[in-house]
């Protein structure tokens, strides 16, 4: 018997920087009370603990563990800023095969003291200097594009175009993309780009939230899908049209709702899935 699509959390993955007051422990217990299915680790939540056991903890609450984020940064007009972005992105891999992430999410960066081309530069050199890393440690790596506000100093690439444009140059089965609605939702082409994207078979990851309208802050005031402007049954739509049937990640930074009782928002988390995704 198949699952009711009004009940069925078995797909819903939950960042745990959605549910930032809770730790990694706090967070494997409600979200397996609630039936979820997937979580995704932010490196922060690690700290301190055995990364090994942390990931055995989360198999052990039933939950599979989608992806680590994040790594990236690599764009830095100084050598030494640009080595240590690729210390760090070799940490990341060591934490995530430790932890059993298959995938590293990856904010790619961007330093406002140079062209955006040459940070795009840099963020495919760096990218290839640590792919033979991530492959010997079976961790795949998902270039994120996000909104062109953060184009400055967060990311340059900023379409789904730019990103399949690097992950093909790339060419590398363990080289995509993630696909996140809050950064991509305006983009006229939209839909022919997730086509290619999944034509490609580099549809690694599809991240949701919502886009509010007025929004009072870029980075920390994301809504609940249903809150705002993005049509994400639509994005939704054209992500599965390609075959992807991985985890549908809920990732909300939102100080308004980190200072809610999380067990409410969890609750709202599950009922805008049901309901507005």
């Amino acid at each position: 018997m198949s699952a009711n699509p009004l009940t069925d959390l078995s797909r819903l993955c939950v960042h745990t920087i959605t549910t930032k007051p809770w730790t990694i422990e706090e967070a494997a217990i409600h979200y397996s009370k609630m039936g979820i299915g997937g979580i995704t680790v932010w490196r922060d939540t690690l700290a301190g603990r055995y990364i090994r056991h942390t990931g055995q903890m989360l198999r052990d609450a039933g939950l599979t563990i989608v992806s680590l984020c994040r790594g990236g940064f690599f764009p830095n007009a100084d050598a030494t800023g640009r080595q240590e972005a690729i210390d760090d992105n070799r940490r990341a891999i060591e934490e995530a095969a430790e932890l059993g992430a298959p995938l590293i999410v990856l904010v790619c960066g961007a330093d406002p003291r140079q062209p955006l081309t040459e940070s795009r530069r840099q963020i495919q050199d760096g990218i290839m200097t640590v792919l033979p890393q991530a492959e010997a440690a079976g961790v795949k790596l998902a270039i994120e594009p996000l909104h062109p506000m953060y184009a400055d100093n967060r990311s340059a690439i900023n379409t789904l175009a730019q990103a399949n444009d690097m992950a093909e140059a790339i060419n590398s089965p363990w080289v995509g993309v993630a696909v996140d609605v809050y950064h991509l939702w305006w983009d006229p082409a939209l839909e022919q780009e997730i086509a290619r994207c999944g034509r490609n078979g580099n549809l690694y990851a599809f991240h949701m939230c919502d886009w509010k309208t007025p929004t009072a802050d870029f980075l920390l005031d994301r809504g609940l899908m249903g809150e705002g402007c993005i049509n994400v049954p639509q994005i939704r739509h054209w992500v599965e049209a390609t075959g992807f049937n991985g985890f549908n990640e809920v990732e909300i930074f939102s100080t308004t709702h980190w200072a809610k009782d999380q067990h409410v928002f969890l609750e709202e988390i599950k009922q805008a899935y049901l309901h507005h995704s």
